[in-house]
């Protein structure tokens, strides 16, 4: 149900469709759909909907949240050659679509036999047009004998919060779990950053960068400094690699991981923005590695923060000896990695002729590269840390990250550009 009123905030009906705190509170998304149920019952109340009708409205919000409809919110076209941020940005809008699809059939369903009161009296919501398409059942009932302007004005509402809903959860992984920013107008203070998100999206090759900024938005309200992700009251959002194996992890997506120790909004950067100017070795300068006991180990540790931001390293211990790798850094290289299409079959071939040791390419000064062929770096056996790691210290250009005993794809090169580096890890797990 949703949040029942006090003695300091009025009861449901008029224009009040919700009873959210005018300072604003945080909701995840289940919870904010059911704050939404009061439009929903005006919209039966006022037209004496039947199941019938309920079916119609479902159609409609499926067609709304669906990719390549007619009525789709989201013009988001995804195929082989797309872009790898619009791939999984598509995926989630489709599989968010599809539960909130689910949620709202049921509330459909329910508050046709069991109705929300409105003790304030007939719902009457003001709410301007914003351009979703009906498909023609909606459309005639909304504006034909059984519906009129409240009708349509309610519905135009709930529709748009929806919709707004659907996309501030597209940047992260649990987007269940997400504290979402909510005021008196329930997700409207989104649409601006929304409509850049979008724009970005939708228009060019979307920054990684754009993609933290939306999602700050949706937990703080705010915009702040570009970075890889943020850590704000109760928890922090940071990409989803930190989590998941690099083989198969998402490249741009969050995970929000919840910290009650969080309090103010950070933002995560990298240590070095432009790594074009970054310091380089080259492979081949390496020192020849030592065998030692035990793989390493690694941890992240986050640094202190200064005006708004802080940066983290990840350490890596061996053997008694310690190198870092700066976070930003290996999270680029995550995202920068080629890696092979698994549908493309398991074709065995023999590793490049020439190989480093991890460790030395681990204790290296500034990023790894090489223009003297390509060389493989076997990480098979490490922690997904540790490969992350080693992605934070290759140069990131012509790097391909695949399970050993597949071959990945040649990239393309002009010969002035350095050789690739390919680091083994082990396959995926079979489930």
């Amino acid at each position: 149900m949703p949040p029942t009123s006090t003695p300091s905030t009025p009861a449901l009906g008029g224009s009040r469709w919700n009873t959210f705190p005018a300072a604003g509170t945080t909701l995840t998304a289940r919870d904010f759909l059911t704050a939404t149920e009061p439009l929903l019952q005006g919209i039966i109340d006022d037209n004496a909907l039947t199941s019938a009708d309920g079916e119609v409205l479902a159609d409609q919000i499926r067609a709304t949240l669906a990719l390549g409809t007619r009525e789709t919110s989201l013009p988001l076209g995804i195929g082989p050659d797309s872009a790898s941020a619009a791939r999984e940005l598509g995926a989630q809008a489709e599989a968010i679509g599809r539960e909130l699809v689910s949620w709202s059939t049921e509330a459909l369903e329910r508050l046709l036999t069991d109705p929300i009161p409105l003790p304030a009296g007939p719902l009457v919501v003001r709410s301007h047009c914003y351009g979703h398409l009906l498909t023609p059942p909606t459309a005639d009932l909304l504006r034909g004998r059984r519906g009129g302007p409240v009708t349509m004005q309610l519905y135009n509402e709930w529709l748009h919060q929806i919709v707004l809903l659907r996309d501030a959860l597209l940047p992260f992984t649990n987007w269940q779990d997400v504290p979402l920013l909510t005021t008196p107008t329930g997700l409207r203070h989104t649409e601006p950053a929304r409509d850049a998100f979008l724009t970005e999206l939708l228009v060019r090759q979307i920054r990684h960068s754009g993609i933290v900024d939306f999602a700050r938005h949706v937990v703080t309200g705010a915009s702040g400094p570009a970075g890889y992700g943020f850590e704000a009251a109760g928890g922090s959002a940071l990409p989803a690699v930190l989590d998941q194996p690099p083989l198969t992890a998402p490249r741009h997506l969050l995970t929000w991981r919840t910290d009650p120790a969080a309090e103010d909004t950070v933002t995560y950067v990298a240590e070095v923005q432009d790594y074009y100017a970054a310091p380089r070795t080259l492979v081949e300068n390496l020192p020849p590695a030592t065998t030692a006991p035990g793989p390493p180990t690694a941890r992240t540790i986050t640094g202190p923060a200064a005006e708004g931001t802080r940066a983290a390293r990840i350490e890596i211990t061996h053997d008694g000896t310690t190198a870092h790798v700066d976070l930003g850094q290996a999270l680029r290289g995550h995202r920068y990695a080629h890696r092979p299409d698994p549908a493309a079959g398991d074709t065995r071939c023999a590793t490049a002729p020439r190989t480093a040791a991890v460790w030395s390419a681990l204790r290296a000064s500034g990023l790894v590269w090489t223009q003297a062929g390509d060389v493989t770096l076997d990480a098979t056996g490490q922690d997904d840390l540790v490969v992350l790691a080693l992605l934070g210290r290759l140069y990131p250009e012509n790097v391909t990250l695949r399970p050993a005993g597949r071959r990945a794809a040649r990239t393309p090169s002009d010969g002035t550009g350095p050789s690739r580096l390919v680091a083994l890890v082990d396959p995926p797990q079979a489930h």
